[in-house]
């Protein structure tokens, strides 16, 4: 999904972008207890989509992990010893008993920091248990806004929803479009992005015309039958939909196509579905549909080495590349984290990864390697990783991200166009 880098170009996002973000929990201060300052060797977890609807995004978040354990046990390891990998299943919000019995399973296998969810829902289901166990949680790919502030044992690699929203209602307005319907799952992060959607396009002059917060048309996880869903939509006559969902778009389009929507220029889809559907639909069905993704275009030289770790480890290539780059600060934060303050247990990371994401300035660095040996130096660090964020601010969110802007081909594959900047309140 994520191809070769061009140079990032703005679009006027700039006064949703400022909108500071509101803690949406309060923090809670546990873990760390007798295992305060532990330099047991470091053993990360993953809570990553092997299997449900977001299965599609699993494989570069799992190929991002398990590069970044690879290179930092090549510089040496983390306090002198190897880190270890415990993989686990997220699964979906259709069966939120997967994501909890792996909570479970990382927490009694030792896990101190466990990388994921990809779903926002699902880690607002399992950050509780993470932080009464002490374990540092970071999402490679959360962006729901109910996550700013959740706890001191969560952050993110990617950026909340008032970055995506505001890009992707920017991108609707210039389309030239004033009414919107937006088909939108009732989740955390379908209702967070569609609330920040639908700000951007209302400060821009347009109308939510289907859809809209409050209007109860949101759609339950596993839906499979769209038709009057559809055909509500489109009875609000509008000029451009939105779909905010997951395996679930394949129906809606079906369903679209049914009702003889013309997708082209008036169809936009975000990174729970900005997918290739080569094989899913005839060719040229969703060309010039636009989608976004929060992160980074990765350097090639970097997609290669992920692509490469996961056909030797996994068997086979890599496809798609969403939030690989993410998985791999991800890992790198924590274990510069542990680094900094001494210790491999989660309240140690947690009181310590916000300073190594430059969040008290320091030196630039780019690999673990760099960052012990300045941290080992008396330095702070700044870690500039392949995701391309800014340093955490007080609710452990990224304060800038970059947003890739896709454009469908007459293939349906999505095809990297350009990136957005995006900033959020420090």
């Amino acid at each position: 999904m994520i191809r070769r880098s061009t140079a990032a170009r703005g679009l006027a996002i700039a006064a949703v972008l400022s909108v500071g973000l509101a803690a949406c929990s309060t923090t809670t201060e546990t873990g760390g207890g007798d295992d305060a300052g532990s330099q047991d060797p470091l053993i990360v977890g993953t809570i990553l989509p092997l299997t449900g609807t977001l299965a599609f995004l699993g494989p570069p978040e799992v190929a991002g992990v398990g590069l970044a354990i690879d290179d930092i046990n090549d510089a040496g390891g983390v306090l002198g010893n190897d880190v270890s990998l415990e993989q686990g299943d997220s699964g979906d919000t259709t069966d939120t008993s997967v994501a909890q019995q792996t909570a479970t399973d990382l927490i009694s296998k030792g896990a101190q920091v466990v990388i994921g969810a990809a779903s926002s829902a699902v880690s607002l289901n399992v950050v509780d248990q993470f932080t009464e166990a002490g374990v540092m949680q970071i999402s490679p790919a959360n962006t729901a806004t109910d996550l700013s502030g959740a706890s001191d044992f969560f952050t993110r690699t990617a950026p909340p929803d008032t970055v995506q929203g505001a890009a992707l209602g920017s991108l609707i307005l210039d389309g030239g479009h004033q009414k919107v319907a937006m088909i939108v799952q009732d989740e955390a992060y379908g209702t967070g992005l569609r609330d920040n959607v639908q700000q951007a396009i209302e400060a821009g002059g347009g109308e939510v015309v289907y859809g809209a917060t409050g209007g109860g048309n949101e759609f339950p996880p596993g839906e499979s039958n769209f038709s009057s869903i559809v055909t509500d939509a489109m009875a609000s006559k509008p000029d451009a939909i939105a779909v905010i969902a997951f395996e679930e778009t394949k129906a809606i389009v079906s369903e679209l196509i049914a009702q003889n929507w013309d997708f082209k220029g008036t169809t936009y889809f975000c990174d729970g579905n900005t997918a290739s559907y080569e094989e899913d639909f005839d060719p040229g069905t969703l060309e010039g549909v636009v989608g976004t993704i929060p992160g980074a275009q990765a350097p090639e030289e970097f997609r290669e080495r992920l692509s490469g770790w996961y056909e030797e480890n996994e068997g086979s290539p890599l496809d798609d590349y969403s939030y690989g780059p993410e998985s791999y600060d991800a890992v790198m934060l924590a274990a510069l984290a542990a680094v900094r303050g001494e210790g491999t247990d989660g309240a140690t990371i947690s009181e310590n990864i916000k300073a190594v994401s430059g969040a008290e300035g320091g030196t630039e660095v780019t690999s673990f390697e760099e960052g012990v040996a300045a941290l080992e130096a008396g330095e702070e660090i700044h870690y500039k990783g392949q995701s391309g964020v800014g340093p955490l601010n007080e609710q452990n969110d990224p304060t800038s991200a970059l947003i890739g802007v896709y454009e469908y081909n007459k293939d349906n594959v999505n095809v990297f166009a350009r990136s957005i900047e995006g900033k959020v309140a420090e």
